[in-house]
């Protein structure tokens, strides 16, 4: 079956985060879209069905694989319930997992006095990248160039999209799931995600370790869903 991959990137950073991965693929010979998300805040809440309609617009036809890294997972149930008979996979690369059912937000809770400390007045956030020491951000990416891009493209987020309630429908992982971690802040997410009974890999990184290793990651893409 010719899958093609829907990669979704954290609306906290952008599109160029999945890019690498994406070039890996088509030279692979499939199918990678990477819809941007850098404006799903851009009018009042709730947020997440602008994310979700964006993903959708740029979805291809035909079976798909929805690969989500970081707080993109949250939304993997709502798009694989929009894209209802083309999700063949749905794929977690260092990323957020939704609970089986519910609700959840983006932000855990111990997080959020955190994310209150660095809100301005507006309710407006730093860029993500500005939320930690210059020499911890310059450690995820592979060189000043890389850098350069992620940083400009990122968008300030309002404090309210990590505390909405994204809405999780029941059964959203009937469909084939597999969960790809690179460092140790996901060990417990991807032993979650083994308990789950689904397959779980590692490649040792830091948490933007696609832009180091897209080859590898996009081996494991197509290993993993096709």
């Amino acid at each position: 079956m010719d899958v093609s991959f829907l990669l979704v990137h954290s609306p906290s950073v952008g599109p160029s985060t999945w890019r690498p991965v994406a070039e890996a693929l088509r030279a692979r010979g499939h199918t990678a879209v990477v819809p941007p998300l850098v404006d799903v805040t851009a009018g009042p809440p709730p947020y997440w069905p602008r994310v979700v309609g964006d993903v959708v617009t740029g979805a291809p036809r035909g079976p798909l694989a929805i690969v989500a890294h970081s707080n993109a997972g949250l939304f993997v149930p709502l798009i694989a319930e929009a894209l209802t008979g083309q999700i063949s996979a749905c794929l977690f690369v260092d990323a957020a997992l939704p609970p089986r059912t519910g609700s959840v937000q983006a932000a855990e809770p111990e997080f959020v006095p955190f994310l209150r400390s660095m809100a301005d007045e507006s309710g407006l956030l730093p860029r993500w990248t500005d939320w930690w020491p210059e020499e911890d951000v310059a450690a995820l990416l592979p060189d000043r160039r890389t850098r350069e891009v992620v940083v400009a493209e990122q968008p300030r987020l309002p404090l309210a999209y990590y505390l909405e309630e994204i809405p999780v429908p029941s059964r959203w992982d009937h469909v084939r799931s597999a969960y790809l971690w690179f460092g140790e802040g996901y060990a417990t997410l991807a032993k979650e995600a083994a308990e789950r009974g689904w397959p779980v890999d590692r490649i040792p990184g830091e948490h933007l370790h696609q832009l180091v290793a897209p080859g590898q990651v996009a081996d494991w893409l197509v290993a993993t869903a096709t």
